[in-house]
């Protein structure tokens, strides 16, 4: 039966090896069809997974914000004939606030065989650099955007970590980050422990837990890094 393998990247520049399992590569280099989010960033990836890949040989779809939904179905097709596809996220595991999910759940519709590759999860490295509770956790992903939303969704979190001792993580656009943080300081309570990791398994990683009266004093500059948010008491 044709598969459909959900193939991560890396979270920023570093070598492959070190956050890709080399099984990894024999899979990647065997499939023809990928359904990506970027073409161009999508090749320059297959050719650091192996550099005599031929590149012209292969048949991407595209499928991001942009893509007509009544379209996504039919990226499958290939698997009809028993060609296996491949979904390449823009960075970390596909399908994890990526728009991958859209085409896995029509692979699981369909009765597709659907197969997660090994890869670097910027949700699960950093709850496991925070210090915070592995055990019970929520992603929300993007905050509103809209200031007064967005206070209200933070005092939300801030509730659920005090009465469901629950790790609240959420992330931001990064030239958004900077304006995040300073509301994050402002709206939270000064024992409330917030931690900020950056550049995760590259050169600049850095994950940093401290409290919110703590980061008042010091805020770093965020902009343009991308960039995952963790809250708890």
């Amino acid at each position: 039966m044709a598969t459909l393998y959900l193939i991560p990247n890396t979270l920023g520049e570093c070598a492959l090896e070190n956050v890709l399992p080399a099984g990894n590569t024999k899979i990647v280099t065997s499939i023809k069809h990928f359904i990506v989010e970027d073409i161009r960033t999508a090749r320059r990836f297959l050719k650091l997974v192996d550099k005599q890949i031929d590149i012209d040989s292969l048949t991407f779809y595209t499928l991001n914000q942009h893509t007509d939904t009544t379209v996504i179905g039919s990226y499958l097709d290939p698997m009809k004939d028993g060609f296996d596809v491949g979904v390449i996220s823009e960075a970390g595991c596909p399908a994890v606030a990526d728009p991958g999910a859209d085409v896995v759940a029509i692979a699981q519709r369909r009765g597709y065989r659907v197969v997660p590759l090994v890869g670097p999860s910027s949700i699960l490295l950093s709850v496991m650099a925070s210090g915070f509770n592995g055990q019970s956790f929520a992603f929300t992903g993007y905050l509103p955007i809209d200031e007064n939303e967005r206070q209200k969704a933070i005092k939300k979190m801030e509730t659920r970590i005090y009465t469901e001792h629950q790790t609240q993580i959420f992330i931001e656009t990064p030239y958004r980050n900077s304006k995040l943080l300073e509301q994050l300081v402002r709206y939270c309570q000064p024992q409330t422990k917030l931690c900020i990791a950056y550049g995760i398994t590259t050169a600049d990683e850095n994950i940093r837990t401290r409290s919110i009266a703590e980061w008042r004093k010091d805020l770093p500059k965020l902009e343009k890094t991308p960039c995952i948010f963790l809250l708890y008491k």
